[in-house]
């Protein structure tokens, strides 16, 4: 349904841009790819590759004992899981809001997936959850950061303390982020990130696995494929815990190569000041919606030091048809707004109940009820706050055309 707005502003940017690459990135990428030695094993005698630099570099910044580089964050949580001790059957608890990948590494390692309900500020119902655990029996919680909302972690490992479960978070969307002062990843037994584009970083595809286990570690290290070179890996535990591991771990291979590592190291430089941008439009952004009728922001918790690179709110007072109206006005005027009530997947997005693989699906109406009404969009860093102004501009113009919105009218 085409909707009628009264003011013709359009938004002409794409969601989809992101910004150059640093310059050194782009240098240290060429030299690499003139040496030919891609590999993240082919290096030359007394070298140190570039993905065990990136490795270490990354485990400083976290203030972890160890990191490993992987091909994608779906292979890091897929290892994480596997080098805990998840085995076939094995219940893992998980919260139904989060992307396909993260429930399809719970279905690679074998596990029996465990969906969570959520609240209305998009984080886990840490009552539903206490339920769970215990019906379950489960012995893992795959707890996934999704688009950056944390969960009060107090209470999460209060909860892991009670039904003595290992805790594993997804921080795809919370890379840079805190809770408490406490670098999100940093909370469970191992914790994963995302350098794939729409990332914090940004290398096409790629993960990065950190932890302090030893055993973890090593277990990891050769599941990722380290073809008995792991000396080779600088944050690594010792070479006397692979002996016990080194015969009967298969290579999955899903390392990450030295040309990825060298576009991110530079990128890991710059991270907190591109961390403080997101903010900055996430906050005038924050600010434009809650002022719109029928559009409401989560309040967020003052503990939580979020990165916000994407943006998600809530329409309030209207229905689903209402929502798909919305949506297309916004496409229709250049605004490109996700959402998961789509009866089928959509691009990057599907909800819970796309995932027919899972097994017993539980009845999740609190998350389906949330979902339906929620609108989720991107930041990118390629956008001014003059953008930002622009595209509230058009969700309170479009909202304003379809249930009639009050307030001040927000300048372009």
């Amino acid at each position: 349904m085409d909707v009628e707005c009264s003011d013709p502003l359009v938004f002409t940017k794409e969601f989809t841009r992101q910004e150059p690459l640093p310059e050194e990135s782009v240098r240290r990428a060429v030299a690499i790819m003139e040496s030919g030695r891609l590999h993240r094993y082919n290096t030359a005698a007394g070298e140190t590759a570039e993905a065990a630099l990136l490795e270490t570099e990354f485990a400083a910044y976290m203030g972890t004992r160890y990191c490993l580089a992987c091909a994608s964050c779906g292979s890091a949580i897929y290892l994480a899981l596997e080098s805990a001790g998840v085995r076939p059957g094995d219940a893992v608890l998980c919260n139904a809001y989060t992307l396909a990948p993260v429930p399809g590494a719970i279905e690679n390692a074998g596990g029996r997936t465990i969906l969570v309900e959520i609240t209305d500020d998009y984080t886990i119902d840490l009552d539903d959850l206490d339920r769970k655990a215990a019906g379950s029996g489960a012995r893992f919680f795959l707890l996934s950061h999704m688009r950056g909302h944390i969960a009060d972690m107090d209470r999460i490992m209060a909860a892991c303390r009670r039904h003595g479960l290992v805790l594993i978070e997804d921080c795809a969307h919370t890379m840079g982020a805190r809770w408490d002062g406490k670098r999100s990843g940093t909370f469970g037994a191992v914790a994963c990130y995302s350098t794939q584009t729409y990332k914090h970083m940004n290398s096409g595809e790629g993960g990065l696995l950190v932890t302090d286990d030893d055993d973890v570690m090593a277990r990891a290290i050769l599941f990722s494929g380290s073809y008995m070179l792991y000396e080779r890996h600088v944050s690594r535990p010792s070479m006397a815990v692979f002996d016990k591991y080194k015969t009967i771990i298969p290579n999955f291979s899903m390392r990450m190569d030295n040309l990825r590592a060298a576009l991110l190291r530079p990128q890991l430089r710059r991270l907190d000041t591109q961390c403080r941008r997101w903010n900055e439009r996430y906050r005038l952004l924050e600010t434009a919606l809650n002022a719109i009728d029928h559009v409401q922001v989560p309040v967020r918790d003052r503990r939580e030091a979020y990165v916000g690179s994407s943006i998600q709110f809530t329409l309030q007072g209207v229905n689903r048809g209402q929502v798909e109206n919305f949506l297309a006005g916004c496409a229709e005027r250049g605004v490109e707004i996700k959402w998961f009530g789509w009866s089928e997947p959509n691009g990057f997005t599907s909800s819970f109940d796309s995932w027919a693989y899972i097994q017993d699906m539980p009845d999740l109406p609190a998350t389906r009820r949330v979902l339906d009404f929620m609108c989720d969009f991107r930041i990118p860093l390629t956008f001014s706050l003059e953008d930002c102004r622009l595209i509230a501009r058009i969700i309170q113009d479009v909202i304003g055309a379809i249930v009639g919105t009050g307030g001040e009218p927000i300048q372009p």
